[in-house]
Formats: structure tokens, C-alpha cells, sequence
């Protein structure tokens, strides 16, 4: 049989040879979720007659076209019939190869597993793997705590559609050259955060493997909250409670109108993640870390790490200072009162004190707490990313989702940025592409990396070479902790 024809559970699927490698894209993993099946689980793909061609990516999910533009994403690449699936495989005649699976970030409200900064065809020709991309409902379409309001709707549908594509993958994976029984998930910002929900999730119990979290961790909405956006929302649709179902009636852009409302109403912008996981009894009953901690992701080794700059990524140099006693009032919160003198003084009301303040408490500490709460029940890695390019408006801080080109090996991204591609900069993309390929591969990211314990905190900083930290920024780490402890 020809290498780029594949035959799954659904039917024959012919792919194209792509560099070293063969893709086939636009997959549907499940039924397209709209009219009666919007706002349902994810339901099992249509089967189809003959082959059909998996040239081009599938559709977009609804998101909002500010955030989708600065993803390079055109809106008339958008439908609500957008669950589909990217493989790329090594143009190989080997098989049981093992399979990478990313979960694409952009705080689960945009983004697409069709974004050229993760296709995945380097990754899969050089590191021998087979890589697949996945699309999942955004927003209100995946997000919207509808079951909090009516036990007939279920919730946490985004993540349910991140698990629906883990099973098409189980199932048919080895018709691509992948083995099954060698899957590690990895991604990014709310990739990662949505891998941290899966750690936890009995649904994808036996899905995955491996797993590896870039800048994100435990990130979840108390259900009390979430029911009052919920409420908010279908307030601004006229839906009465008793009448919940014709929300799926109502056209897309009164769906997307009715989000833009609800930002506005309580928060102000889409830097607040209003919609995300939710805690919820039959889907995810626990916060992720405290599952984590109890053993719900035994046996599954982890790498896990953050930016050196994380917050600068969301807060322009330029900011305003903030009003007098408004950073002490948030290290506060975020910390916890007592020794917040202290605390504070690593936090100015500059726009470096609020980028510091985002690294350190929305990424760092979390994934602190995640990696120690699974140190028990499998081993773990941690990394920090440090490469930048010093003066550059963009890249001249370690700033957030800078290290995915690198991984997937995609720097021609940089060249859109102006930066010159050189061999440094090559080297460090190998270099991560082969620690990551290697604990998808062997469980371990290489011998010069050595696993994260409470005494030494081993942390592998990647940056134009190397190096291996023990308890990096030490001080500033146990001081943190130590006020969450005392909270």
C-alpha cells in the first residue's frame, strides 16, 4: 500500500509527502458540533466511502478576530464545525513509532492546531515521531458552564473534545506508524493548563502516557463563579432558565455578541479567563493539583517549566505605574498578608513589578506546586526557557510561548520578527527538540537533565547554551511558598 494512504476507523485517508515527512490534515475526530449536538459532548465521527483527501486543515473555532489575527488566523477560516485533527508522520516504513500530541494554547478562547508556528513536520522527520495537532471549542462553545444551570448539559465540553481526539488517536494511530501505547501529550499556556485538567480528568485515564507542560499549570474556575458567567450570558441571549436549549437555536454571532457582553461585565478584557475549565462533579471533580497530589496521574513522567519572562509578554514596558496601594493590595491577595512587606519589594508598581508579578504567580508558583504534587507518583523534569534577544520590541525578554518555534522547530518564524536565524539559535532548537523527542521516546529527556526533587530542585535553564540550577531564585521561591502556606 502507498505510504501517504492511511485507513482508519472512519475510512481511507490519503496524505502528501510534506519535507521529510507525510501529513494529512483536516481529520474529524468528531461529529461536527452544531444544532442539536452544540453545547453536547463530543459524539463519534461519521464513517465515509473511498478515500478522501487530507490535504488542508479543517476550520477554525469561533474566536474572537483580534486574538485570531495575532495568530496569523483568517476569520473566514471559522465554523462551528471544527473538530478536526493534523498527523505528520516521518517518511519512514517504520511503524510503533511514538506519537506527540500538542494541545495548542491561547487562553481558551483562540488559537487552532493549524497554526504554522506547531505544524509538525520538522518535528516528526527529525525526531522520528509522529506528531498530531489537534482543533477544540473555544470560549463559550467549549466553555460556558451550562450544566451549572441544567443538569441535562455537561461541562467542560473543550476538554471533552481534547479527550474524544486522545481516543480517535488510541484508535487509529496505528494505521499513521504510531504506537498507541506510546502517547505524550504537550502544550502551551492553555494547552498546558488543559493537560494539567486532563491529569486529572477520570475520562482521559489511559489516553496518555508522558506529558509535557509549557507555561501552564492548574487553572480552573470555581463552579460558583462559573455559574454566575453562565447566568450573565444567557441573561444577555433573553433565555429564560426554563428554556435553556435554545441557546442552541441562536445564530453564531449573538453567541460571540453575548461573550463580548460578558467580558465587559466582568472583567474588562479577554486577559481575564472567564472561560476555562470549571470544577464539576461528573467531568473534573477536583482541582487538578490536589487530584494530582492524591495520585490521579500515577505512572505519567512529566516535564514541566515556564519563561524566564512570562509577564512581559501581557504587560507593555511602557505601562503606567499602578495607582498607589493597588500592587500591594494584589501581592496580598495572590500571596498571602503575612510577610507581604517583604514579598512586595519584588513587585514595584512599574511595569516590571506587574510583569514579575504575572511570571512569578500565574505560571512559576503553579507550576511549582504541580511538579512537587506529582514528584510522589512519577518522575519529573523542570525547565526554564532564558534565550531572548536583548533590545528586540518582542523577543528582547524570555517571554511567553517564545519557546515554541524552537521545539517544533519552526524559526522561520523569527524571520517575521527580523531576527537573523543563526547556529545558535539552531542549536537550541535542536537541543530542545531532542530532550523533548527523547522523553517521548524513553520516559527521560536525556542523561544530562537530572529529575526535580524537593532538596535540590534540579531546573535545566535553556538559553544559548545550557546549564543545570539547583533552586533557581531560591529566596524569592521559598518566600513565595512559604506566604502560600501561612495563607
Amino acid at each position: 500500500m502507498d505510504k501517504i494512504l492511511a485507513e482508519t476507523k472512519q475510512g481511507q485517508l490519503k496524505g502528501k509527502i510534506e519535507g521529510k515527512s507525510i501529513s494529512w490534515k483536516g481529520i474529524p475526530y468528531a461529529k461536527a458540533p452544531v444544532e442539536n449536538l452544540r453545547f453536547e459532548p463530543p459524539q463519534q465521527p461519521d464513517n465515509w466511502q473511498g478515500v478522501r483527501e487530507a490535504f488542508d486543515f479543517g476550520p477554525v473555532c469561533p474566536q474572537p478576530p483580534e486574538a485570531a489575527a495575532m495568530q496569523g488566523i483568517n476569520p473566514e477560516e471559522m465554523s462551528e464545525d471544527c473538530l478536526y485533527l493534523n498527523v505528520w508522520t516521518p517518511n519512514t516504513s517504520k511503524n510503533d513509532l511514538p506519537v506527540m500530541v500538542w494541545i495548542h494554547g491561547g487562553a481558551f478562547t483562540s488559537g487552532a492546531g493549524s497554526s504554522y508556528l506547531y505544524n509538525g513536520a520538522r518535528l516528526a522527520g527529525q525526531g522520528e515521531v509522529v506528531v498530531v495537532t489537534l482543533n477544540y471549542r473555544l470560549g463559550a462553545l467549549g466553555f460556558l458552564h451550562l450544566a451549572g444551570l441544567d443538569d441535562r448539559f455537561t461541562a467542560n465540553l473543550g476538554l471533552l473534545d481534547q479527550v474524544a481526539a486522545l481516543r480517535w488517536v488510541k484508535n487509529n494511530i496505528a494505521a499513521f506508524g504510531g504506537d498507541p501505547q506510546q502517547v505524550t501529550i504537550f502544550g502551551e499556556s492553555a494547552g498546558s493548563m488543559s493537560i494539567a485538567s486532563l491529569l486529572a480528568m477520570p475520562a482521559a485515564k489511559g489516553l496518555f502516557h508522558r506529558a509535557i507542560m509549557e507555561s501552564g499549570a492548574s487553572q480552573v474556575v470555581p463552579s460558583g463563579q462559573a455559574v454566575h458567567i453562565a447566568r450573565d450570558f444567557t441573561g444577555f441571549l433573553d433565555i429564560e432558565p426554563a428554556r435553556l436549549s435554545v441557546i442552541k437555536e441562536k445564530p453564531l454571532e449573538f453567541i460571540m455578541k453575548a461573550s463580548e457582553k460578558v467580558y465587559k461585565e466582568n472583567g474588562g478584557d479577554e486577559s481575564v479567563l472567564l472561560f476555562q475549565p470549571a470544577l464539576d462533579d461528573k467531568t473534573l471533580p477536583q482541582y487538578p493539583t490536589d487530584a494530582i497530589s492524591e495520585g490521579s496521574a500515577a505512572g505519567i513522567p512529566l516535564i514541566i517549566g515556564t519563561n524566564h519572562d512570562e509577564g512581559a509578554f501581557f504587560v507593555r514596558p511602557d505601562a503606567e505605574e499602578m495607582a498607589e496601594g493597588k500592587m500591594e493590595e494584589i501581592v496580598d491577595r495572590m500571596a498571602g498578608r503575612e510577610n507581604a512587606r517583604s514579598i512586595k519589594d519584588f513587585y514595584p508598581p512599574s511595569a516590571v513589578g506587574q510583569a514579575g508579578l504575572i511570571t512569578d504567580f500565574v505560571f512559576w508558583k503553579p507550576a511549582l506546586e504541580l511538579a512537587e504534587a506529582q514528584i510522589g507518583h512519577a518522575p519529573v523534569w523542570m525547565y526554564r526557557f532564558d534565550w531572548h534577544v536583548p533590545g528586540h520590541p518582542y523577543a528582547g525578554k524570555a517571554v511567553h510561548a517564545l519557546e515554541i518555534p524552537f521545539v517544533f522547530q519552526n524559526l522561520d518564524y523569527f524571520r517575521k520578527l527580523e531576527i537573523p536565524i543563526d547556529n545558535t539559535m539552531e542549536n537550541l532548537s535542536s537541543r530542545m527538540q531532542n530532550a523533548w523527542v527523547s522523553f517521548a521516546k524513553t520516559e527521560e529527556p536525556g542523561t544530562d537533565w537530572p529529575a526535580y526533587e524537593l532538596e535540590n530542585r534540579y531546573t535545566k535553564i535553556y538559553h544559548e547554551s545550557d546549564a543545570v540550577v539547583s533552586d533557581p531564585h531560591g529566596e524569592k521561591r521559598r518566600m513565595i511558598q512559604e506566604n502560600e502556606l501561612r495563607k
